[in-house]
């Protein structure tokens, strides 16, 4: 992934790629939408034709308000999909526990082993990203069922992987829950 990429990046999880086809899915009809309108305002332009039987037509306004409906009903129908299946826990192998601190995050594997470590962003490496590198990187197996447990010490922190598909709040006093599939290494 490069900062200069325009697209999504690429999906290394199911939920990731269900959100890319997702978002092709709106953009078209986004795209056919604002096709059709321009075609219209197009044709209101240069058309000087005036039908005055058109202003009393009842079926015209029944069908704009009918087909926004129908559009609507097309975009929410996968959207509602895709968030149903984000939020469902399918028995996972391996749950991580991420603790948000003020200045770095702590990672605790505890299910068949206890590991514990702490992760601290690193400084002024040229070919480091800023604020997005780390000392000690989580480590999680791919091709498995993971939960992934947030919560905080101190302040809100936020958590994200966007080539997962994965963004989680972790709020002091409160513990949140989500689940991944790595499909890809690295």
């Amino acid at each position: 992934m490069k900062w200069t990429k325009v697209y999504l990046p690429d999906a290394y999880s199911p939920t990731m790629e269900q959100l890319v086809y997702f978002h092709d899915h709106t953009m078209s009809i986004i795209t056919s939408i604002t096709i059709l309108i321009c075609i219209l305002l197009n044709s209101l332009l240069w058309n000087k034709l005036i039908d005055l039987n058109m202003n009393e037509h009842q079926m015209i306004e029944t069908w704009w308000t009918i087909l926004p409906t129908i559009v609507l009903f097309l975009i929410a129908i996968p959207s509602l999909k895709i968030l149903y299946s984000m939020e469902e826990l399918i028995n996972p192998t391996i749950s991580i526990k991420s603790m948000g601190h003020q200045w770095y995050w702590s990672y605790e594997y505890s299910d068949k082993f206890c590991k514990e470590l702490e992760s601290y962003m690193k400084y002024n490496k040229k070919n480091d990203f800023r604020l997005l590198e780390v000392d000690n990187k989580m480590k999680a197996p791919f091709l498995t069922q993971i939960r992934m447990i947030f919560s905080s010490s101190d302040v809100l922190h936020s958590w994200t992987i966007p080539c997962l598909g994965i963004k989680m709040d972790a709020v002091p006093g409160r513990i949140n829950q989500s689940s991944l599939m790595i499909k890809k290494p690295g």
